[in-house]
């Protein structure tokens, strides 16, 4: 049991080290390559990149790789769609000209989300190490539970 202890301690260790990201504008900055950037796309984008990449892209996600007056190269992390839902890639490198580009963010991360997140995740799991909501995690090992009065018959069938 003390395994799982550990599980849920390191779990919310990875929860609370992914960090909180937000997006912010950016008008009239240059972006440093390399950058997360975030790409909302007009309808002219929609049709023109519609056969490489979906007809209901909403915004493109992903590493600006190279950026000049008359496009974006960027190796796309994700793609979020009009409808709502997204579609994750894995750093494929596509071209999106400015002309299709409605605004562009940059994803910064964020210190006071991820203070509050991490914040939020010892207080759970806190309550459920002092609660002892998890069972036998606060190390109950090796007891045998009381016998109860109520049993149950199962038939074992032979042949």
């Amino acid at each position: 049991m003390r395994f799982r202890m550990q599980q849920a301690v390191v779990l919310g260790t990875l929860l609370v080290s992914m960090g909180c990201y937000t997006l912010h504008p950016i008008v009239g900055q240059t972006l440093p390559l390399g950058s997360q950037v975030a790409l909302s796309i007009n309808d002219a984008g929609r049709a023109s990149l519609g056969g490489q990449m979906g007809p209901e892209i909403a915004v493109i996600q992903g590493r600006l790789l190279q950026k000049d007056s008359t496009e974006f190269v960027l190796a796309v992390a994700q793609i979020e769609l009009l409808r709502g839902g997204e579609q994750v890639w894995s750093g494929e490198r596509i071209r999106v000209k400015t002309e299709f580009v409605n605004s562009v963010s940059e994803r910064r991360f964020s210190r006071g989300k991820t203070a509050l997140v991490g914040a939020a995740t010892a207080g759970v799991l806190a309550i459920i190490f002092s609660q002892g909501i998890l069972g036998n995690l606060a190390g109950s090992e090796g007891k045998t539970p009381p016998d109860s009065g109520v049993s149950s018959r199962i038939p074992r069938f032979v042949r």
